[in-house]
Order: structure tokens, then C-alpha cells, then sequence
């Protein structure tokens, strides 16, 4: 394996870890294999903390396939709650409106996430985002309690399905196109019902063919490192 030359890995990002502290772990170590002080790590599509799941990461000269990645469809499932709103849309901020929900049936559902959220759509970014106001990422401004005002953006959602329903806490799977905002669906599911919804847990389940079943954990991507030896002669671990 040569990281140098460019290597794919597949991870499972932890729950509570943001991609950049997955992927400065992952250069941090492989540099410290390789005796090396730096080296271009990079990943394709950002998860949130809150969210676990399918991470891809490229060393070397494959990073200049991130974005060809970052095009693959996604596959999600999704935890929302029903009846109850954040101001991020899950739960790093606190709820703070409440909405009835004890009208919203099974057979509703299907038939709102089946008629408003398949094929194109538009969807707003949430304020606590990465996306920027001249400049300036909109969550520094949400933080601070300033009003953000975020243009739609269109976008794919090629399945979504009813997995589990159980009020006030339903769940669905997703296969979405780049820039998909599922806080942000969680959202506008919730109006679509007449109510209000947040998502409580939300694990990336697939990139393109890329399952969760081809990922390391962190600690057995570093177990594994720690196995191999380094050859100087060709840059690779043997």
C-alpha cells in the first residue's frame, strides 16, 4: 500500500468526531509510519458530528478524486422526532417549539414523503451550516444569534422510504444527490405534516458501492497500520 502515490480508505466516522478530526488522525498517523512530516489527506463529503457512518478518504495524489466522490449518490437512515423543533434541526441545539403530532398517521407519512420529497426538489440549508455569507461560514453567525438567510438550493432524492414508525419518532432511508441537507429534509418533513420534526440519529449507510460493511473503525484502521512495515525503497507498506 502507497500512501504517497495515493491510497482510497473507507471508514466508519464515530459518533461525536467531526470529519477533520477523523482524517488529521488518519495524516497524523500514516506521516508518523512513513517518517514523514506531511502528506495530503483529504475526504469526500462531510459528515456531522451527530451523524456516523460512511466516510471516504484519499492520501496522495488520490486526493484529486474527492470530488469525483463527492457526486456519488448517498444513502442515509435517518431518526427524526416528530412534534418538536431545534434551531440546528437535531440535536446539537436545544428544542425550542413544540407542535401537535398526534394526528400524523403511518399511511400519512408515505404518502407526504412519497408525493413532496422524491425526484427534484428544493431545499433551504439550515443556518447552522458551513455555507457561507460573504465570506463568513453561516453556523459562526447562527452561533452568535444573527439572522442567516440561506437561498434554496435544488437537488435529487432518488428513494426515500418509510423503515420504521412508532410516533412520535419515525424512520427513513434515503438515497440523495450531493449537497442533501437530511437536517434540513427532517425539517421540511415536519411542515409537510403540519408539525415539526428534528433528527435524532442519522448514520450514512452507503457512497456510490461503497457500504458500511467495507469500513474500518478508526482504532482498526491504526491496528492494522501498526502491522505493516515500512519499506523506504518504494514508499510502501509491506
Amino acid at each position: 500500500m502507497d500512501f504517497i502515490k495515493g491510497e482510497i480508505l473507507f471508514f466508519n466516522k464515530p459518533l461525536n468526531w467531526t470529519s477533520f478530526k477523523l482524517v488529521a488522525l488518519i495524516r497524523n498517523r500514516i506521516c508518523r509510519k512513513l517518517g514523514r512530516k506531511k502528506l495530503k489527506v483529504g475526504h469526500a463529503g462531510t459528515l456531522d458530528p451527530l451523524a456516523t457512518g460512511v466516510l471516504i478518504v484519499c492520501t496522495g495524489k488520490a486526493t484529486k478524486r474527492i470530488e469525483e466522490f463527492q457526486y456519488l449518490p448517498k444513502e442515509y437512515v435517518a431518526t427524526l422526532k416528530l412534534g418538536e423543533t431545534t434551531p440546528s434541526f437535531d440535536l446539537e441545539t436545544a428544542v425550542d417549539k413544540e407542535f401537535p403530532y398526534k394526528h400524523i398517521t403511518e399511511d400519512l407519512v408515505k404518502e407526504v414523503i412519497a408525493t413532496q420529497f422524491i425526484g427534484e426538489i428544493k431545499q433551504t440549508p439550515p443556518a447552522f451550516s458551513a455555507c457561507k455569507i460573504d465570506g463568513t461560514r453561516a453556523y459562526h453567525l447562527a452561533r452568535k444569534g444573527e439572522e442567516v438567510i440561506l437561498k434554496p438550493r435544488t437537488l435529487i432524492i432518488d428513494e426515500i422510504e418509510l423503515l420504521d414508525y412508532q410516533l412520535p419518532i419515525m424512520k427513513i432511508r434515503v438515497v440523495c444527490s450531493k449537497g442533501t441537507y437530511i437536517r434540513a429534509l427532517a425539517r421540511d418533513i415536519g411542515k409537510a405534516l403540519d408539525s415539526g420534526a428534528h433528527l435524532i440519529a442519522l448514520e450514512r449507510t452507503r457512497i456510490g458501492s461503497i457500504t458500511l460493511e467495507q469500513c474500518k473503525s478508526p482504532d482498526e484502521f491504526l491496528e492494522w497500520l501498526d502491522s505493516y512495515e515500512y519499506n523506504e525503497n518504494n514508499n510502501a507498506l509491506k
